[in-house]
């Protein structure tokens, strides 16, 4: 199944910071519409009422340096 990217953001934050983008998350979810925005673009998107809910979290190494870094992921997922 061919991927579409709609929208993506990526920037560094402080862990307070990021709560609170978590916490305004939560309550988009819960009301069913989250406005994802950025400053060069922006996407409305309806979450349904069920959806699949995934936490993940990784250990990445870089195979240069030897870098161990950790990824922490939430993903909703649902079919059209």
């Amino acid at each position: 199944m061919p991927e579409e990217q709609l929208f993506k953001l990526e920037d560094q934050r402080t862990r307070t910071e990021i709560a609170a983008a978590l916490r305004d998350a939560a309550e988009q979810i819960e009301s069913g519409s989250v406005e994802l925005k950025s400053e060069t673009d922006s996407r409305d998107v309806t979450v349904p009422k069920n959806a699949r809910f995934e936490t993940e979290l990784e250990r990445l190494t870089d195979s240069e340096t030897g870098e161990k870094r950790y990824e922490l992921e939430y993903e909703i997922r649902w079919t059209e």
